[in-house]
C-alpha cells in the first residue's frame, strides 16, 4: 500500500470513529487544552500503530485500547503533575436547579464526575459500558475476562447508585 492510500485509510478509520475518541478525552481531560492533547497524542499513537493494525479485530475495538491506554497514560502524568497545583474548590459547583431539564444535565454532570473520580480502569469499563459495549467486546478492550468485566461492572453501578442516593439524601 502506498503512502497516500495508507493516509486515506487512516482518516477514514479515524473519521468512522471520532465519537470514542472524544468520549475519551471528555471523560480523562475537563480542560479544553489538556483534550486537544491528549487528542494529538492518541492520534500520533494510533497513526505509530496503524501499520500493525490486525483485522482479527473490529477498528473500534483496537482504537479503544490505544485510546484508554494513552488516556491513561495522560492521566497519570496530569494527575502527578495536579499535585502542586492549586487545589480546586469544590463550593464552586452549584447543583441546586429545579427545573426538570436543568436537573436531568445536573444529574449527567454528577454521573460524569463521578466517573471521573472512579479508578483508570474502572473508568474505562464504564465507558465502555456507556456505549453500549459488550461484556466480550468490553474484554477483549480491556484485557480482561467477562466474568471480571461482569462483577466489576456490577460493584461499580452499586457505588455510583449509592454516590446518587447520597447526594439526594443531603
Amino acid at each position: 500500500m502506498n503512502i497516500q492510500d495508507k493516509n486515506d485509510q487512516f482518516i477514514s478509520v479515524i473519521e468512522g470513529h471520532k465519537g470514542i475518541l472524544y468520549k475519551i478525552t471528555n471523560a480523562y481531560c475537563k480542560d479544553i487544552e489538556d483534550r486537544k492533547d491528549l487528542m494529538q497524542e492518541i492520534y500520533f499513537q494510533l497513526w505509530k500503530s496503524f501499520d500493525n493494525y490486525v483485522n482479527d479485530y473490529k477498528y473500534s475495538t483496537w482504537i479503544y485500547r490505544i485510546s484508554l491506554n494513552v488516556a491513561i497514560s495522560f492521566y497519570r502524568k496530569e494527575n502527578s503533575r495536579s499535585k502542586i497545583a492549586i487545589p480546586f474548590k469544590e463550593e464552586i459547583i452549584n447543583f441546586s436547579d429545579t427545573n426538570d431539564s436543568h436537573e436531568k444535565e445536573s444529574n449527567f454532570n454528577k454521573l460524569q464526575q463521578f466517573i471521573a473520580a472512579l479508578k483508570k480502569l474502572d473508568k474505562a469499563l464504564m465507558l465502555l459500558y456507556l456505549e453500549e459495549k459488550s461484556y466480550k467486546e468490553i474484554a477483549e478492550i480491556i484485557g480482561i475476562t467477562e466474568t471480571n468485566v461482569a462483577t466489576k461492572i456490577n460493584r461499580i453501578k452499586i457505588k455510583l447508585r449509592q454516590e446518587f442516593t447520597q447526594i439526594k439524601n443531603q
